[in-house]
């Protein structure tokens, strides 16, 4: 039975890569032991651990100055890890409010220095993306999340700054073209466009580490990462096999700019629906709504639960808003068919006729 699976995440992966994984469990191309059971030091997890830095340094096209990281833990790991590399007490960090992930950043932030809030949406409910503000020359970095996952906001332009710019990309990283260049850090949950929860890929310029006078804790330290290419301790062997194979997948796609056009066209055909059905209101200003997740509502708010039962018995998932928000959320990730897309959008239509 097909599921139309639109969860947050963890979220959907492309069937082939699902299918190879499922083979390496049993056993990993035919070396006799399982993908869970092979040694992280062994030359075979070596070839895997290389060829996944190697492919997320080519598709985001980085320059010499970054190095590649996969860690344990989630982004919500990278909110006090960020800082406690890089902010100390002499200079602040400069933040942007755009929803709950960018919030609980700000929060860890201010445990390792001061923080300054250059620009908010909260006023506005985190329905749209702020944009006249100015970041001051002498903060350490300034952060952002790119897409906010709750709210469905996404950031289309990024300020002119020389300050070092820190973004969490964990819900739209690989979907969309941008230059990767522009920023100094990038970190990313890998469990949206990625591969499995339990993993987190750090790109971090090594020009903007060994800046703070604080020692650091050896596993906080990613300069010590870097020195032991991402084999400071056991890494999560699992979840880079499976997002080495995901980054295969994405290059047999044809890379970021085929999947970006795929994605325009997903979020393209469902706005278009919600704009144009009198039973659906979006909830996110229209110039920075998110490719990656959907949010609107339903008119009448009696009728809410009774499209998610129609859902569910439609084999169509995970569209259930996030608590704090209510409503729906549709996330459309780069392994979400565009058929899946179409088949949400004629139900849509279908409940709003039987209710018009």
């Amino acid at each position: 039975m097909k599921v139309h699976n639109f969860n947050s995440g963890p979220s959907i992966l492309p069937n082939e890569v699902l299918y190879k994984a499922s083979k390496a469990v049993i056993d990993l191309e035919g070396c006799g032991m399982s993908i869970l059971e092979i040694s992280h030091r062994s030359d075979m997890f070596r070839k895997i651990l290389e060829e996944t830095r190697t492919s997320v340094r080519q598709l985001l096209q980085l320059d010499e100055d970054f190095e590649v990281l996969l860690l344990h833990g989630g982004a919500s790991t990278q909110f006090m890890q960020v800082p406690y590399n890089l902010l100390d007490r002499h200079m602040p960090a400069a933040y942007a409010d755009t929803g709950v992930w960018s919030s609980k950043a700000i929060r860890e932030a201010r445990l390792f220095g001061p923080v300054e809030v250059v620009c908010s949406s909260k006023d506005s409910h985190y329905t749209g993306i702020p944009k006249k503000f100015s970041i001051p020359a002498k903060s350490r970095y300034f952060h952002i999340t790119t897409n906010n996952t709750i709210y469905g906001t996404q950031w289309h332009k990024f300020p002119e700054t020389r300050v070092p710019v820190v973004a969490d990309m964990s819900s739209d990283i690989f979907s969309r073209k941008l230059n990767f260049n522009y920023f100094s850090l990038i970190y990313a949950g890998a469990q949206k466009n990625l591969g499995p929860a339990g993993m987190t890929l750090v790109a971090v310029r090594k020009s903007i580490l060994g800046k703070i006078s604080r020692k650091l804790p050896s596993m906080m330290d990613y300069q010590v990462h870097i020195e032991n290419g991402s084999l400071f301790n056991t890494p999560p062997v699992f979840a880079i096999y499976i997002s080495m194979l995901t980054l295969r997948w994405l290059k047999q796609q044809g890379g970021i700019a085929a999947i970006e056009k795929i994605n325009q066209k997903k979020s393209d055909l469902l706005y278009q629906e919600i704009d144009s059905n009198p039973l659906f209101r979006g909830t996110v200003a229209k110039e920075d709504r998110s490719r990656m997740n959907v949010c609107f509502v339903i008119r009448d708010p009696a009728l809410e639960n009774e499209f998610l039962e129609f859902c569910k018995g439609e084999d169509i998932a995970g569209i259930k808003g996030h608590r704090t928000t209510g409503g729906f959320r549709v996330s459309l990730y780069n392994a979400m068919p565009l058929d899946s897309v179409e088949f949400l959008v004629e139900s849509m239509r279908f409940f709003a006729s039987r209710k018009g």
